[in-house]
């Protein structure tokens, strides 16, 4: 099997299920429209490989890691561009990572660390936002015109060992210092939650966007607070129809506050409850 050095880009838009919800045709049509217009075109006119996509997601192959950033920040700033006049419930915004790595071809699809890594690291970016690894930083440093946060060490799922993680600062120049948003990522000393999906207590399986689409209106609002880390639907979702225990999401998520909830319905009315919980201790702090 072939192997060598690859900059991956993993990308997937946030909130996707929601949207699917409200308006499947209507966004399955802007997806298309997107890719089409913005999206393949920039990774070709960065000469990066689209390896495959999946459903909302997409994985990308580049032989520079500056190709792949600056491919990455065209792709947001164009997005951002489109979302000014669109509701901020109807946005559709890419969360995206990008990892320098050894990879592994087989035919035309890739795997590795290197792939898994790019993948967590777009969990943990903000809608819109752009993560990087040490790997990346290191090649791209003073070669794209964008500033860089230093996350610090991250624990990210199923990786045996701690990533450097960078935040891209995509504001654009015209913006001023007191205009520009603070960056979502926070140190690791400030609160940490993850959102897991809400369950479906209707008893119709059709309705469990439900439960989703609640669960990720709730990560995209929360993750615009600046104090606060949320951890990323593709990672808090993996735990949707099981039993896990807090302590076990906290070992593996390294979050210290969990959110669960659920969904019923009772004809035209539908009760959501919710708990915040302490993972550490694994008691109850709110509901």
């Amino acid at each position: 099997m072939e192997r060598r050095l690859a900059a991956v880009l993993a990308a997937d838009v946030a909130g996707y299920s929601r949207l699917m919800g409200a308006d499947e045709e209507g966004t399955l049509a802007r997806l298309k429209a997107l890719r089409k217009t913005l999206v393949d075109p920039t990774i070709a006119a960065h000469r990066g490989r689209i390896v495959k996509t999946t459903g909302d997601g997409m994985l990308v192959e580049f032989a520079s890691a500056v190709d792949a950033t600056r491919g990455a920040v065209e792709i947001q700033r164009g997005m951002a561009e489109q979302n000014a006049a669109v509701l901020q419930n109807q946005r559709m915004e890419l969360r995206i990572g990008i990892h320098v790595g050894d990879i592994m071809i087989d035919e035309n699809d890739i795997f590795g660390d290197g792939v898994n890594i790019a993948a967590r690291l777009e969990g943990i970016a903000e809608p819109g936002g752009i993560c990087i690894s040490s790997s990346a930083h290191d090649l791209v440093r003073g070669r794209v015109e964008v500033e860089f946060v230093d996350f610090g060490e991250q624990r990210l799922k199923n990786i045996d060992r701690p990533v450097r993680v960078y935040q891209l600062n995509l504001v654009p120049k015209a913006v001023t210092v007191a205009e520009a948003p603070r960056p979502t990522l926070v140190p690791l000393d400030k609160p940490s939650l993850a959102v897991l999906s809400f369950t479906n207590m209707t008893g119709d399986p059709d309705q469990d966007y439900l439960g989703d689409g609640i669960a990720e209106d709730i990560i995209t609002m929360l993750s615009r607070s600046w104090w606060l880390l949320v951890i990323a639907r593709n990672s808090s979702f993996t735990y949707k129809g099981r039993a896990v225990d807090v302590k076990q999401i906290r070992r593996e998520l390294g979050v210290r506050y969990v959110l669960e909830g659920s969904v019923r319905r009772n004809g035209n009315r539908v009760r959501i409850t919710t708990q915040l919980i302490d993972a550490e201790t694994g008691s109850h702090l709110w509901a």
